[in-house]
């Protein structure tokens, strides 16, 4: 049956009440699971990937065929393709996860107290994690692998562009389950394109814990906008690189640089760069050389303008902009309490480094700018799970509850306290 033919027929509240009901019972059965049923799984996941390579290339040859009709650009279309390598690298990212700590029944900070009693707090799933993204269907094994390892059950709710690729990497995510003697609905993708699913799913607050959305801002607004559910999230990846006048400009350079050019279209691409006016008849130069070398285009404020003519005069927009292409805005400030306030007034609290050898600055940097990742004499590119030893990662959240920055396994999971005593009793 085709999807249009099914969406026709579905009753979708029904539908997403079933699929909630479904995922809540198999949380509770993963809670309990051990750590090496979960690997057993993620590993027979990898293993059916590999093996079903054929079919899921054949699959998603659907979803580009019906992606170019619909007039898909080609950017999309590439995050849309599962080549080998693709599909290669979901497995090997699921046999990573599987090699991971599991994070699940671990006891921190277990203390006596006078009472005699023990008091500590374990780490334990969220319970049902709702994931909805767009375009790539290697998000489907990434999100279902963590999720399965640090002890949750997911519905995963991809783009409709994907449709026939996501249902299709379920099936061998499924399969990874039940040869390891997991529920399979423990991962549940939603089979219906119908747009309504998604508002169901952001209103069942009874059967699914928390939502994650992962894609473009018009998505992540909506989805902050009508979840009745608590959301992990960020909007934007405005960031910033701040060199100082006691920074060394071999280093800034080779910094600011990176954080710009490494890749364009990530959400820890610096977008604005702020420099110390007294040092910039000096750098500017030498950075405008070498962005020129990557064609980047240069927006600068008007003491910017001053030394370099030739450059686009930066707009208050462009402050508050996350381009995700190869365009810089620059300002010049007095000193680091002005670039603070920059960062703090148009960033997005994502990720934002300073250039500095003075240690006090360093230090006042990092107490005061208010992002979720804050660096110093590093590129803006390191923000990312695998870089901070996560292993891997569900996303970043600009959020202050419950996680902020990378989202890994430990992201993934909440502390109880556990009482633990000996016939005890209040006095």
């Amino acid at each position: 049956m085709s999807a249009t033919a099914s969406d026709a027929m579905l009753d979708i509240p029904a539908y997403m009440t079933d699929v909630g009901n479904k995922a809540r019972v198999a949380s509770r059965a993963l809670a309990s699971a051990d750590t090496g049923s979960k690997n057993r799984a993620l590993l027979a996941m990898a293993d059916m990937i590999e093996a079903r390579s054929n079919d899921l290339k054949a699959e998603n040859r659907k979803d580009l065929d019906a992606g170019r009709a619909n007039g898909l650009d080609d950017a999309m279309l590439d995050r849309l393709t599962l080549t080998d390598a693709v599909i290669s690298g979901m497995a090997e990212g699921l046999r990573q996860i599987a090699a991971l700590a599991d994070p699940v029944g671990e006891i921190s900070d277990l203390n006596f107290r006078p009472s005699g009693i023990q008091v500590g707090r374990m780490r334990v799933p969220l319970g049902v994690i709702g994931i909805i993204y767009e375009s790539r269907p290697n998000v489907t094994a990434d999100a279902a692998g963590l999720c399965l390892k640090s002890g949750n059950a997911t519905i995963l709710r991809g783009g409709s562009e994907a449709i026939h690729s996501n249902r299709a990497v379920a099936d061998c995510i499924q399969s990874g389950l039940e040869a390891a003697g997991l529920p399979t609905d423990a991962v549940q993708v939603i089979e219906t394109t119908d747009r309504a699913a998604v508002g169901e799913l952001l209103r069942m607050k009874e059967s699914v814990d928390v939502i994650i959305p992962r894609g473009g801002k018009g998505l992540i607004e909506r989805v902050s906008r009508e979840s009745l559910i608590p959301v992990i999230k960020h909007l934007d990846g405005i960031c910033h690189v701040y060199i100082d006048d006691e920074a060394d400009l071999n280093k800034a350079i080779d910094v600011t640089v990176n954080s710009k050019t490494q890749r364009y279209g990530t959400c820890n691409t610096m977008e604005t760069l702020l420099i110390h006016d007294s040092i910039a008849t000096e750098v500017l130069p030498i950075l405008k050389q070498r962005f020129d070398e990557h064609g980047v285009e240069l927006r600068g404020c008007t003491h910017t303008r001053v030394i370099l003519s030739d450059i686009k005069e930066a707009t208050e927009e462009d402050w508050g902009t996350e381009y995700l292409a190869p365009i810089l805005s620059i300002r010049l400030v007095s000193n680091i309490q002005v670039a603070i306030e920059h960062i703090n007034t148009y960033g997005s609290h994502h990720t934002d480094s300073i250039i500095t050898q003075d240690y006090t600055r360093s230090r006042q940097f990092l107490r005061e700018v208010d992002s979720s990742s804050v660096m110093v004499n590093a590129s803006t590119r390191f923000a990312d799970g695998f870089e901070y030893g996560l292993g891997a990662e569900i996303g970043i959240s600009t959020d202050k509850l419950h996680a902020r920055g990378p989202v890994g396994l430990e992201g993934l999971t909440t502390l109880k306290f556990v009482v633990l005593g000996d016939g005890h009793i209040r006095q």
